[in-house]
């Protein structure tokens, strides 16, 4: 077994109470030991829900394995029930109740409880979190949705928004806004605020919306051939993505000239304004779940004008569309659920913006790399309590923001250290508004010592370390800072590669003259 203080996934039963803790009149008997009830804390905290999951835990001991677990399991069964009096149950194991073979779904059906009993079966040492989100809800819809008669009026269902889903509550927001500007109603949105009698109307729909495949597709492809309801395949994350999304939907329904509201989109703005060159050409690294790389991709090279030097994904079931994806942008796909794979990878490309997930953000902040959260996993400070979509005409803009500004921040700083000697702006030239009468607040700060610089480790490269002199760490930080890392590595390189000890001004125009050429 591989270890790991941090990951992309969790086991299949994460996705299974994603699933759960997103509809109403639902509830989830997990078989699990007491150190698998640790997924209430992610709802709570991260998904910022007041209430915690709909999930009723067995919490056997160690004790407990010398007896009939399965007592255990029906005993949790009929006190779920009693006290919470769900519409239908789902009822499964834990990765570590899964050595024990129990058969939560059998025992759960011969206690003959008056609802609907849907047991799923998690393999949790093969699978992971999308999985099991994607497949308990395709359970959940088999189970429960029966024939009905189409509704009136065009409608359809959005299908894929779980708990704890990057934006979901605000992306089902926007989408919706977008359909009914084109006519079209939501019959149900599943399983986010869906309840069990929602899920039997599912069949009035004419189409489904699939807006997260990794969590809905297994539901679309059986409701397309028993319902005959057809869904899109286009996300629409980005605006040339919106755009396609609504020649689509107008396809599937038989209207042409699609209407189209682009009266709150302010990225026309940007991409038509003198300050979008400066961003112009900004490699970029993007890595997340499949559904949001793709999008991003296709963002960062067509309407922001970035180039693309690395893709990759988490959750190897898309790993055949992300390969795809790296085919057609010129680079290398990263498949991989190994954060410091990923680490690695951005410390090689060197690239000016990462676009990825928590960890990715944590990655940038150590490497001095902007990142911008694309894709869950995600902590709480990227969950924000405003109207933040990432679909439609609104989530457009503000992936315009939260990409944009990152950059326009590296750029500040870099003006800053640029001018950080200036009369001006100097640190030590107090408050500017004064009216430059101030005396600096530290009078011998002017005063420079030459000399090996504190506080800056030296690099060892072969029998030669190499010291940066105050002079060469002042000229150093006047190189922008998305690149900063790589000339001082390629200094330290070419400055053992000569045996000079301390890194002077000199010794940095050397470097880079060298590497020049």
């Amino acid at each position: 077994m591989k270890l790991a203080v941090w990951t992309y996934e969790g086991p299949p039963h994460v996705g299974a109470m994603r699933v759960a803790t997103a509809m109403k009149d639902l509830h989830f008997v997990l078989h699990a030991p007491q150190g698998d009830t640790y997924a209430d804390l992610l709802f709570t905290m991260i998904d910022r829900r007041s209430a915690r999951p709909p999930v009723t835990y067995t919490t056997f001991q160690a004790r407990d394995l010398g007896a009939d677990t399965s007592d255990l399991f029906q005993e949790a069964c009929g006190q779920a029930y009693e006290r919470f009096e769900p519409g239908a149950m789902i009822v499964g194991a834990s990765c570590t109740a899964e050595l024990i073979q129990d058969d939560p779904g059998g025992l759960a059906e011969r206690m003959g409880l008056p609802v609907p009993i849907i047991p799923v079966e998690l393999p949790s040492y093969q699978r992971k979190e999308n999985f099991g989100a994607d497949e308990t809800f395709f359970q959940i819809v088999r189970t429960l949705a029966k024939p009905i008669d189409k509704t009136e009026r065009v409608t359809c269902n959005i299908i894929g928004p779980t708990a704890l889903g990057f934006r979901h509550r605000d992306d089902i927001v926007e989408l919706t806004a977008i359909l009914s500007d084109m006519g079209v109603d939501v019959n149900i949105t599943a399983p986010l605020g869906a309840s069990v009698n929602d899920i039997k109307n599912i069949g009035a729909a004419h189409f489904n919306v699939l807006l997260y495949p990794e969590t809905g597709e297994a539901a679309c492809r059986w409701l397309e051939k028993e319902f005959d309801q057809k869904y899109t395949t286009v996300v629409p994350i980005g605006v040339g993505a919106t755009k396609d999304f609504i020649h689509e939907v107008s396809n599937l329904i038989g209207r042409g000239d699609p209407f189209m509201d682009l009266s709150r989109l302010r990225f026309d703005w940007w991409s038509k304004s003198v300050d979008s060159t400066y961003f112009t050409g900004k490699r970029v690294f993007i890595f997340g779940d499949g559904t949001h790389v793709k999008s991003s991709a296709r963002i960062a090279r067509d309407e922001m004008g970035f180039e693309v030097v690395g893709v990759g994904c988490f959750n190897r079931e898309y790993a055949r569309q992300i390969r795809a994806l790296a085919k057609e942008y010129g680079v290398d796909p990263l498949i991989t659920d190994d954060y410091l794979e990923v680490e690695a990878a951005i410390e090689l490309l060197q690239p000016e913006m990462i676009l990825g997930t928590q960890m990715e953000r944590h990655i940038g902040k150590r490497l001095g790399i902007p990142c911008a959260v694309i894709s869950a996993p995600f902590h709480v400070q990227d969950n924000p309590a405003r109207y933040s979509p990432q679909v439609g005409w609104e989530g457009a803009n503000v992936i315009f923001d939260t990409w944009v500004h990152p950059l326009v921040m590296g750029l500040e700083e870099h003006l800053l250290h640029m001018f950080r000697d200036d009369f001006e702006f100097n640190d030590e030239a107090g408050p500017s508004h004064h009216g430059g009468h101030t005396v600096p607040q530290n009078s011998n700060a002017s005063k420079q010592v030459e000399g090996p610089i504190l506080g800056v480790d030296p690099v060892i490269q072969g029998d030669a370390p190499s010291i940066w002199l105050l002079d060469a760490e002042k000229e150093l930080k006047k190189i922008p800072f998305f690149v900063r890392g790589k000339a001082r590595r390629n200094t330290e390189t070419y400055a053992a590669s000569k045996g000079v000890k301390e890194i002077s001004v000199d010794t940095l125009y050397e470097a880079k003259a060298h590497y020049a050429n």
